[in-house]
């Protein structure tokens, strides 16, 4: 890796699983060992519901939390949507947006990831903007030409100070949840290209410093292909950091791999 020194994340996606039960038992077996391990930020992104009470438990920890989606607006007349301005007054981190189920089941387009994207930012939240365009297409372009259209349209209008705060995410559609996850090789190839269209959007000094996250399938026998390439900064997780024993072991592998 060369110029700026990008901190790997491992972060959860509980999705809409755990009951509420398991909340406080799943925290207390991870908090403790999240203290000791300092090499790599760590985050859970959660139900709604489960927020407030995981903020109250983890006020004092390393730990981080994100919510898995914000309206694009602070307040308003829209049933069963959730306030980015709400969320920041509670004292959450992070926000998923346009992750690939949204896109697939719930209509989620470019255009309203960006809104939501300017919308997090702009109270004060740190997106984390998911992509799952399809990458093979740019396989053989040369990356100074290259501008994803997923990434330009997910950051149009968002300044270089801004994306300082914007974490990206890639996760191939046919991965995620299939057990089937990329070679690390791919992943890699991938995450360069992101990094390349982030430098020809921006610059090659913002594109040094934004973290990018590989998500699809990622387990304890994986994890650590992935965070060993040098464009990869960490890894976005579902099913395997369901169980705290194996998001313990992840954080683990990243600690020791970056």
């Amino acid at each position: 890796m060369t110029g700026a020194v990008r901190r790997p994340l491992v972060l959860a996606n509980w999705k809409m699983n755990m009951a509420p039960d398991q909340v406080k038992p799943y925290l207390a077996t991870v908090l403790p060992e999240v203290e000791k391990d300092e090499a790599a930020d760590v985050a859970i992104a959660a139900q709604d519901l489960y927020l407030p009470e995981m903020l109250s438990l983890t006020a004092s920890s390393r730990l981080m939390l994100s919510a898995e989606n914000a309206h694009w607006t602070d307040d308003g007349a829209y049933t069963g949507e959730t306030s980015p301005k709400a969320l920041a007054a509670l004292g959450v981190d992070y926000v998923l947006i346009g992750h690939f189920e949204r896109r697939k089941l719930f209509n989620e387009t470019d255009e309203r990831v960006n809104l939501k994207t300017k919308a997090a930012l702009k109270n004060g939240l740190k997106p984390i903007v998911d992509l799952d365009e399809d990458l093979s297409a740019y396989a053989s372009a040369d990356p100074k030409t290259v501008v994803l259209k997923q990434l330009a349209l997910a950051l149009d209008g968002i300044s270089e100070t801004a994306m300082k705060n914007v974490v990206i995410a890639y996760e191939p559609t046919w991965a995620i949840g299939s057990g089937e996850a990329a070679s690390a090789e791919q992943a890699e190839k991938s995450a360069a290209l992101i990094r390349a269209s982030l430098a020809n959007l921006y610059s090659p000094a913002l594109a040094e410093q934004t973290r990018i996250l590989y998500g699809g399938s990622v387990t304890t026998k994986n994890a650590a292909d992935f965070l060993s390439q040098e464009d990869i900064d960490g890894i976005l997780v579902g099913k395997a950091a369901l169980d705290p024993k194996q998001f313990l072991e992840l954080i683990d592998i990243a600690q020791e791999t970056r």
